[in-house]
Formats: structure tokens, C-alpha cells, sequence
């Protein structure tokens, strides 16, 4: 699954993750590594520049390993958050940059300034209310 996609430098933000091949809807693009998972203590110990690796998801800190901590947010996300993968929301086309929405993955207390340019962006980023 790694083969299919490539880390380079990103429009949104930084490095982001590219589709090596076209993938299909419903399709996982990337399966999480969750061995570094965390607990509360030491997640708030991380340096402010690994705290942006942090996913909290099913009340699990989990550390993203690369490439699926280069996966940057969009509004207009094009996976979803299921089962510790990213899953295809829509067919992805070769070369395009795979984002997801942070909302799902993010501790209730936490938000951040959203950078996608997306015409739906909300600027703000935050968790989803349960």
C-alpha cells in the first residue's frame, strides 16, 4: 500500500501524501501504524513540533507514523477516519494530495487554524461534538 502513494511538498501545508495510482471509493488508502500510542501524561509532554502527529481516536493518543502523519486536513476532505485507517471518500485520482478531516481525530479540547483553501473552509478546526 505504501508503494501506492508518495510523501513530497504539499500546497496545504508542509509535506503532504500523494496518490501513486488511482484508488477508489471506499477503498483504504492508508492502514495506521498504532504502536506508539500514548498515554494522556505523555501526550501533553510531546515537543510542540511531534504534538501536530497526535491523533486522538476510539480514546487512543496515537504518535501517526510517516505517511500517515503527512496527511494534512482539508474541509473538503477526500477520506475518512474509520477502523485506525484512511478510507477513500470519493475516487482519488493519481497525483492528487490524500487529506482527511481532523475533526475526527482530534481530543475535544483541541483546535487549530485550518490552512486548506478549500471554498467550504471553516478556518477554524476543532472535534466533532458527539
Amino acid at each position: 500500500m505504501t508503494n501506492d502513494l508518495a510523501v513530497k511538498k504539499s500546497k496545504i501545508e508542509g509535506k503532504g501524501v500523494f496518490a501513486d495510482r488511482d484508488f477508489k471509493k471506499g477503498e483504504i488508502i492508508i492502514k495506521w501504524n498504532i504502536s506508539h500510542q500514548l498515554a494522556p501524561e505523555e501526550a501533553k509532554k510531546l515537543p510542540e513540533s511531534e504534538k501536530r502527529f497526535l491523533v486522538y481516536f476510539r480514546e487512543k493518543n496515537i504518535l501517526m507514523q510517516a505517511p500517515a502523519k503527512y496527511v494534512n486536513h482539508s474541509c473538503n476532505a477526500n477520506t475518512y477516519a474509520e477502523n485506525f485507517c484512511d478510507i477513500a471518500k470519493r475516487d482519488i485520482r493519481k497525483g492528487e494530495e490524500i487529506t482527511a478531516n481532523y475533526s475526527e481525530t482530534m481530543n475535544i479540547d483541541e483546535f487549530m487554524k485550518c490552512k486548506c483553501g478549500s471554498k467550504n473552509c471553516r478556518k477554524i478546526i476543532k472535534a466533532k461534538q458527539l
